[in-house]
């Protein structure tokens, strides 16, 4: 019998998050650790009456593609991966794997040209997401691997999981409506704004051009769980440095103390104490990749915890973070790149956010009681 909450996960990320129609064409896809979940997200997208296709891929095979496959390899796009992004309605994309470090020891130069060929399959996905063409949603599936990364046994990482998406309420759905509706007065406000500094006492102190941009409410829909409000920033606008709290991970490699320094909208300087060097030639893909296509804060505060999982540390409450690489075009970012990589900055000692020279921020918690946190 399948776990109720894993049900009731399955269930709101169909009806809520990807609203499922019927017939519409929806793509299932993630690992074999995940099948529980992709079995029950099956059986939902049937009783909604549309049309499932499931992608269950072993986690080994990104790993030999890196070790033994050719750069023409590397680069190859099959032609039935162009068919279904142009024909699928709906996309939920499930994480989770049985060794999150498996990619570890591969090449990171080949990495970053598997990246940059894959850049025109993903600019297409999210033009038809920013065109209402098709929606898409990830989550995470509870495994052991990742309760591991956090320091948690499998049933406290689970509570974790659920908790994090409200599953732990009666009406998942109804709780996101309520979630959204704070966020979106949050997001009225910062519509129009023309700059945001952020500093801390660690050393943060950046700023950020918002002009002509467009703040997107995160309630649910994209990724679940979810909280967060983001924008694109206005390409050649970051001037100063940003001191990143946590470890930031990207293709199974754990970078940490990362500090980028920005000049011009650009990384000026990029500096590690671990995987540097992974950490420059990612920057160094392509045009692209060296500047901001994101600018988010963080408004789930039924997260507290660092866990090595970029879907759960990007939303904590009381945090913001920034991605170098490719923006999303429904905010009016016009970066592209092969990279899109989230770096995590805590703001919940002493930091500060400020929108036009007013605070509307300290140490974590919004001043507008009205806002997410309050």
């Amino acid at each position: 019998m399948a776990d109720p909450r894993l049900v009731k996960l399955a269930k709101v990320l169909v009806s809520y998050s990807a609203d499922v129609k019927p017939g519409n064409l929806v793509r299932i896809s993630g690992s074999a650790v995940a099948e529980p979940l992709i079995v029950e997200l099956y059986r939902q997208v049937v009783l909604a009456g549309a049309h499932p296709m499931v992608y269950m891929t072993p986690d080994e095979l990104s790993e030999i593609l890196y070790k033994h496959g050719n750069d023409e390899q590397l680069k190859y796009i099959a032609p039935m991966t162009w068919t279904m992004v142009e024909k699928i309605d709906r996309s939920i994309g499930i994480w989770g794997s049985e060794n999150t470090k498996a990619l570890s020891n591969c090449d990171p130069g080949r990495m970053a040209i598997k990246s940059a060929a894959m850049k025109p399959f993903k600019d297409r996905f999210f033009e038809r997401a920013a065109k209402g063409q098709l929606k898409w949603v990830g989550t995470q599936c509870p495994c052991e691997s990742s309760a591991q990364d956090a320091e948690m046994s499998l049933s406290e990482y689970e509570e974790f999981v659920y908790r994090a998406g409200l599953l732990d309420q009666d009406d998942p759905a109804a709780a996101w409506a309520k979630v959204a509706q704070r966020q979106q007065r949050l997001v009225d406000y910062l519509n129009g704004k023309k700059e945001m500094r952020i500093t801390t006492p660690q050393g943060t102190d950046v700023r950020f051009g918002l002009e002509g941009r467009t703040w997107i409410n995160c309630c649910g829909h994209e990724n679940f769980p979810d909280g967060e409000v983001f924008t694109g920033p206005v390409e050649d606008s970051a001037e100063g440095v940003v001191v990143y709290s946590f470890p930031a991970w990207h293709n199974d490699r754990e970078v940490q103390d990362i500090v980028l320094r920005f000049k011009a909208g650009k990384v000026a300087d990029a500096s590690a104490t671990k995987h540097e060097e992974y950490l420059i030639k990612m920057l160094d893909q392509d045009e692209g990749a060296c500047r901001l296509g994101e600018l988010a804060l963080g408004t789930n505060y039924s997260i507290t915890r660092y866990t090595k999982n970029t879907l759960f540390d990007e939303k904590i409450g009381g945090t913001f973070h920034t991605a170098v690489g490719s923006g999303y075009p429904e905010t009016g970012s016009k970066n592209q790149s092969g990279l899109h990589w989230d770096m995590v900055c805590d703001l919940r000692e002493g930091g500060i956010v400020m929108v036009d020279g007013e605070t509307i921020s300290e140490n974590g918690r919004f001043m507008n009681l009205e806002w997410p946190g309050n």
